[in-house]
């Protein structure tokens, strides 16, 4: 097993969305270790949130593992540039995308840059999120509530309904829920609910979409070393970050890429409306 780093980590924060570039330590995505098998070859995936955290990991191992690859990201440009580095250092084609996914125009015509370069999309993996902490419900501003919802589940509904006509059988799904949909952190309040609200679409969608031989899946991850960490907690939780899991850490957002690989891998095609737990030992309902 990897001795990947445990709390307690230096204190440090970054603005909002964060940049894993400046992390200390900074997160493994896989950029050393994932060797690719050709499970995914010939493939058009679609990432959200593809320049850092569980994105990048997901970009690097897809692309090892022979898909083509467009990534969407709102204004990270030398995180989204080092993954895009990445794609193509794997010999396969990347579309880098900029852009605001709140924005219901942005998630279509997102869908139709990709689509008008590679014909079609194979996999669309929804996992660009949004979290902030608020002690109590009075300090959320209706704006806060309203921006986590648009970012973490109005855009994965803009963003399927775009991209299924283009989907053939066989395509996938994989939207990132959380241990939070199980097992809210009440300071997490706004970021918890979308995510049981993720759960239930993936679960309904899967039934909707099966007779058009499109799986729909779902990630449901602990606690990962992603630049939302620093970005959205206190100095004082970014230090103890993960410590209150049974592994005593949290994972590395390399440590998520399997799931997303075996989802999307037409292998497994009977597996739709499953929720595939990373949480390091810890239980979910």
């Amino acid at each position: 097993m990897t001795d990947y780093p445990k709390p307690p980590f230096p204190k440090q924060e970054q603005s909002l969305p964060g940049s894993f570039q400046k992390m200390d330590p900074r997160p493994d995505h896989g950029e050393d270790s994932w060797k690719g098998a050709g499970r995914l070859q010939g493939k058009v995936a679609l990432i959200t949130g593809g320049d850092s955290g569980i994105g990048r990991a997901v970009a690097i191992a897809y692309a090892r593992e022979g898909a083509d690859l467009a990534l969407s990201w709102l204004n990270e440009t030398a995180d989204a540039a080092s993954t895009a580095e990445l794609v193509r250092n794997a010999g396969r084609e990347c579309l880098s995308l900029p852009g605001d996914i709140a924005d219901p125009a942005h998630c279509r015509k997102l869908v139709a840059e990709v689509v008008e370069r590679f014909g079609r999309i194979d996999i669309l993996v929804n996992n660009a999120a949004h979290q902030a902490l608020f002690d109590s419900i009075e300090q959320i501003p209706d704006e806060e509530w309203r921006r986590t919802f648009a970012v973490n589940i109005d855009a994965m509904f803009h963003l399927t309904k775009a991209a299924v006509p283009h989907m053939p059988e066989g395509s996938a799904i994989i939207n990132t829920a959380s241990i939070n949909a199980d097992k809210p952190n009440p300071k997490l309040l706004a970021y918890a609910t979308t995510k049981g609200a993720i759960q239930n679409f993936t679960t309904g969608l899967a039934q909707m979409l099966a007779e058009r031989g499109i799986r729909v899946n779902a990630v449901a991850p602990g606690p990962v070393w992603t630049p939302l960490i620093p970005a959205s907690m206190s100095p004082d939780e970014v230090a103890k970050f993960g410590q209150n899991y049974p592994m005593k850490r949290p994972a590395q957002p390399v440590e998520l890429a399997s799931a997303y690989v075996m989802l999307a891998e037409p292998m497994s095609s009977y597996v739709s409306g499953a929720t595939i737990a990373v949480t390091g030992g810890a239980p979910m309902i």
